[in-house]
């Protein structure tokens, strides 16, 4: 019988999962503190542990590599309250198999996990390689917002990579975050203390880019009256960030593989390789794939490049998450009186309503200005309105669609579905709703929403009477 620890200083969690687990097969031990751990290892062998991070002799996950090595590497899976991305990150860079959060959903997602660790060979496990002691850096200069269990597996993916010296390619739509995944990849790496170089390859003239990139030598061409260090050397033993590298001419794609695959450059003019120690971390919103079809971006770099990807989840895939960055960037931007805005439900929910098509960029562009522009404390729907009128009319519009889809969805499971005469049942519910759409999408005017239904007024007022159709709709606004 696979055997299962459970540490964690609340009783009752323990007794929960203790319960959950023997009805799963499982046999189960429990400690509440590390020292309580350090000695129930010394004399018995798990499949799993599963740790909670603040224990009351300490933070679990400075000692995840100990507490493998007493139980000869066995699968750990550490719990938390607090979720945040540098606990997902350590958790995962020291090597645990996997993170969760407290409360637990005791469904198939969480079985599956169990099961899943308790057959994981830590020593043929990539996870191995992760094993690292906690670097002591700064990472409050920079934050990725985000519990939603799209931005866990990001952070999850930076423990696993970060340790390891691949190329990585970003993908991901503008203002989703690219630049702060690669920094957080630099500091979670075992050369964080080394230099971290961005480059955006847009914002240079091509003319300009090889030099910037690799410097040149006195007199390599017109102009050049000394030598110039290159982005790339700058970064010695680093990281460099290759911004938008979809956009990078195809002559310089070539001279580029040559540096990922020998491992050396040239500064133009000069006959005498430099060897090249950094990590390359390369990223675009553009899809690289479509581009190698178009013949725009070379094959054989974008399968160097394509190794080991992270693509970055948009804002409207992750609206969970729109709170928090809510949050975060009302204390990052506070009022004239250096106060943090309050905000009310209607204006987060109106947040939630829009699409964000710049991404986080947009988000936070949008609280900066209504901060700075709204002199009230409050912030509600009509701030929206007031300040950010073009978010507002998407806003709207977006709330008088109809999504027919799940309005049919919705019809075939409801409680009310007739045994008999269901053609007329469901084509009533349909006509209703298409009516009440037309209404409000010519704003009230029942004229024009009789010529486009093709009614006359006299009857159109009939079906909305007939059908129960609520009349402040026929209000024109």
């Amino acid at each position: 019988m696979d055997s299962i620890l459970i540490v964690d200083d609340e009783q009752s969690i323990r007794q929960v999962l203790k319960i959950f687990l023997e009805k799963e097969g499982y046999s189960v031990s429990t400690a509440a503190k590390l020292s309580d751990t350090y000695s129930i290892l010394k004399k018995n062998s798990f499949s799993l542990i599963l740790l909670d991070i603040n224990l009351p002799d300490g933070n679990s996950l400075k000692y995840i590599k100990k507490i493998r090595e007493l139980n000869n590497n066995s699968s750990i899976i550490v719990m938390t309250a607090q979720d945040t991305m540098i606990n997902a990150i350590q958790a995962i860079k020291n090597g645990a198999y996997d993170y969760i959060t407290k409360p637990f959903d005791f469904d198939n997602n969480f079985t599956n996990i169990i099961e899943r660790a308790v057959k994981n060979s830590i020593k043929d496990s990539k996870i191995e390689k992760l094993e690292t002691d906690i670097k002591k850096y700064d990472m409050d200069s920079f934050n990725i917002i985000g519990k939603s269990n799209k931005m866990k597996k990001i952070f999850k993916d930076i423990g696993r990579i970060a340790e390891s010296s691949h190329t990585v390619l970003i993908l991901g739509e503008s203002g989703s975050g690219k630049e702060l995944v690669s920094k957080a990849i630099h500091l979670s790496g075992k050369n964080s203390k080394k230099p971290y170089i961005q480059i955006n390859i847009t914002a240079i003239p091509d003319e300009l880019i090889e030099s910037e990139l690799f410097g040149y030598e006195k007199g390599a061409f017109t102009g050049a009256s000394g030598k110039k260090t290159g982005r790339f050397e700058e970064a010695d033993g680093g990281t460099i960030l290759l911004d938008e590298i979809g956009d990078m001419s195809f002559e310089l794609q070539s001279k580029l593989l040559r540096v990922i695959e020998e491992k050396k450059f040239y500064r133009l003019g000069s006959q005498k390789p430099i060897n090249f120690k950094a990590r390359i971390i390369a990223s675009t919103n553009k899809d690289l794939e479509a581009e190698v079809k178009k013949k725009n971006f070379r094959q054989d770099l974008y399968f160097r490049l394509n190794s080991i990807a992270l693509e970055l989840p948009t804002l409207r895939d992750r609206k969970s998450d729109i709170p928090l960055l809510v949050d975060f960037f009302l204390s990052k931007y506070l009022d004239q009186d250096d106060s943090q805005k309050i905000v009310s439900e209607d204006f987060l929910s109106s947040l939630i309503d829009y699409d964000w098509p710049g991404n986080v960029r947009e988000l936070e562009n949008s609280i900066k200005k209504v901060v700075l522009m709204n002199p009230d404390l409050h912030l509600d729907r009509q701030s929206i309105e007031n300040h950010l009128p073009k978010i507002a009319r998407r806003i709207e519009s977006e709330e008088n669609k109809v999504n027919y889809n799940k309005f049919i969805e919705s019809i075939f499971t409801s409680a009310d579905l007739p045994d008999e005469d269901l053609h007329d049942y469901i084509i009533s519910k349909i006509e209703k709703t298409l009516i009440e759409s037309v209404i409000i999408k010519n704003k009230g005017d029942i004229n024009l929403s009789s010529i486009r239904l093709g009614f006359t007024e006299k009857k159109l007022l009939k079906k909305i009477e007939d059908l129960g159709i609520n009349k402040k709709i026929t209000q024109k606004t």
